[in-house]
């Protein structure tokens, strides 16, 4: 929030406090506001006798009453209340942002209820521009048809064909050349002429993979490739159950003689 604190905005709020008020604000701006006595002149001569006394006393609770009686008044001027500081934001330095949002604010209103100076600050509010109609001029405006009513005054739907039948894609009056000839059918209408499943086997019969009529040299299924898995190699065959012995030697060449066995 400190952050959002303008310097500049600072300046013109002093310079047009100093001129409603007449009084000089120190060159620290917020700590000349901490005692509340120039805010309760500033709203006086705004709205006069809105604050009956301003309390000049150095204690910290006539400074906070002060505030306060400030606070009320600007209140009853005509801020909202998401616009007005809390007396602490001031008095204990919390949020100084706050404070001078509030000041500008005031400075709005005070130039909306014709409170002008040399120096411009806020922003004017927009009056309220209230209208009366008379009865028979709100009889009058019975009879217009709104467009959020909808109007047949413009583009319509007149003339369309029904849902799914053909229509013209020019205009014969205005002497444009025809449509070209539908009688092909075109690729991106889809076509039965190229490519197409007739002659498929139903799903999960076997089918001829080449072309009976072209000389192509059939595959060898005599033979067992490594890829279909084979039998001629390492198999487990001759291996013991899950958990039993097996020997760790090969009796062909390590004959069973001075304890050569072992179990495992």
């Amino acid at each position: 929030m400190m952050q959002k604190y303008d310097p500049q905005t600072e300046e013109d709020l002093r310079e047009w406090m100093q001129e409603v008020t007449g009084r000089v604000i120190s060159d620290n701006f917020m700590e000349g506001l901490k005692d509340g006595v120039i805010l309760c002149e500033l709203i006086n001569k705004l709205m006069p006798g809105s604050v009956p006394k301003a309390n000049r006393s150095s204690l910290n609770w006539h400074k906070l009453e002060n505030i306060t009686n400030f606070i009320r008044a600007i209140s009853e001027y005509g801020l909202k209340p998401h616009d007005i500081f809390e007396a602490n934001d001031l008095f204990e330095d919390v949020n100084h942002t706050q404070v001078q949002c509030t000041l500008i604010t005031l400075a709005g209103v005070a130039k909306t209820k014709g409170s002008y100076t040399k120096y411009d600050v806020g922003v004017k509010y927009a009056a309220k521009h209230q209208r009366k109609f008379t009865s028979e001029k709100l009889n009058q405006g019975k009879s217009i048809i709104c467009q959020q009513m909808g109007s047949n005054k413009y583009a319509s739907q007149k003339g369309m064909t029904s849902y799914g039948t053909q229509r013209h894609l020019y205009d014969p009056k205005m002497g444009m050349e025809k449509p070209m000839e539908r009688s092909r059918i075109h690729l991106q209408m889809g076509t039965n002429k190229c490519a197409s499943m007739a002659g498929m086997p139903a799903l999960g019969t076997a089918r001829q993979v080449t072309e009976k009529n072209v000389s192509v040299r059939p595959a060898d299924t005599t033979t067992v490739s490594l890829q279909m898995g084979t039998d001629k190699t390492a198999s487990q065959s001759g291996l013991t159950p899950m958990g039993g012995p097996r020997l760790v030697y090969d009796r062909k060449y390590c004959p069973p003689r001075g304890g050569c066995e072992a179990r495992v």
